[in-house]
């Protein structure tokens, strides 16, 4: 959102292709020796090595200088993703210590918050969630953000982006382990991660920091530049066309949310009202696992030290 602030959690806040060798009729002066195979999979034997997952749908991988004190604890880079044709933009950024294991790893997808450039991503943000969760933690700029191709449209097509990082996730970035693939939505954010959970049983577990659940309450609370925003990105007022607004609202598809959900919200945030947390928590108490953790003061988007211990422990990794 345009007024979006204190991404302190922006602050808060995959499997190889293998391919198939055919054993009959092969050219010899073609094939490749058990040897040179051997010596193949040895030079490749990191499977946290991000750079040999370039692929025609993952490229212009770049490492990361996170600074001393970071780059200890996590390993970052930016990369370019295809998404409907379009080129997009995401984070990535490994524990160390998991890459020490060589084993597969759980991950936290972080979508964030903010409209086209006001939120996008910067380089420490998924390495400082990385820190704070102990997970792999994955990002994307969606469309029209942050150097991406394409038009925001807040929570329409760039809807696709995620889901997309998804797939990328389960089917060519081999070091992640999808059995407890999370994903944490930050503000509008929000709107991204109910939706694709809505559609995606590869979601297991939501986080929902100050996030937007009711787009309608949105355009009728805040000012006429919030108002601009939403009718520029979506397209129309909620009196044009609510079907727009009512997609991109889980309060109104709450029975279609089955997975946990952790609601972290503020009493007096100004951006995103903590009677949208509220009407959704209650809505989804019957059904799925639920906990709220609510704050007196009128912050947005700002974790405090309890919300920190409540993640790990949501996550299971305290």
């Amino acid at each position: 959102m345009k007024k979006i602030t204190g991404m302190l959690w922006t602050v808060m806040l995959v499997l190889l292709s293998l391919t198939a060798c055919r054993a009959e009729h092969t050219d010899p002066a073609k094939t490749t020796s058990e040897a040179e195979k051997s010596a193949v999979t040895a030079e490749k034997s990191d499977i946290y090595r991000f750079e040999d997952y370039e692929s025609s749908d993952v490229f212009d991988i770049q490492k990361i200088d996170l600074g001393e004190e970071l780059a200890a604890k996590c390993t970052s880079f930016r990369f370019t993703y295809l998404s409907d044709g379009l080129k997009i933009n995401a984070y990535i950024s490994i524990p160390n210590a998991l890459t020490q294991t060589q084993k597969p790893g759980k991950c936290l997808m972080y979508n964030h918050g903010g409209n086209r450039d006001y939120g996008k991503l910067e380089k420490n943000n998924t390495a400082n969630a990385c820190v704070l969760c102990g997970r792999i933690v994955i990002a994307s700029q969606y469309r029209g953000c942050g150097g991406s191709e394409g038009e925001d449209q807040f929570g329409g097509d760039d809807l696709r982006d995620v889901i997309k990082l998804i797939d990328l996730c389960e089917t060519q970035f081999s070091f992640i382990d999808m059995d407890d693939f999370c994903v944490l939505g930050a503000s509008r954010g929000g709107v991204m991660t109910y939706q694709a959970a809505r559609q995606d049983s590869r979601i297991k577990r939501i986080i929902s920091m100050s996030a937007v659940t009711d787009l309608f309450d949105c355009y009728e609370s805040r000012d006429d530049d919030m108002k601009k925003v939403l009718v520029e990105t979506i397209g129309c007022t909620p009196q044009e066309n609510p079907e727009e607004y009512q997609k991109r609202s889980a309060v109104y598809w709450a029975d279609e949310i089955r997975v946990p959900v952790l609601f972290i919200h503020s009493k007096g945030d100004q951006q995103v009202s903590y009677r949208q947390a509220e009407e959704l928590y209650t809505k989804l108490q019957d059904h799925t696992d639920c906990k709220f953790m609510s704050h007196d003061d009128d912050s947005h988007c700002a974790l405090q030290k309890e919300d920190l211990a409540a993640i790990r422990e949501w996550l299971g990794e305290e």
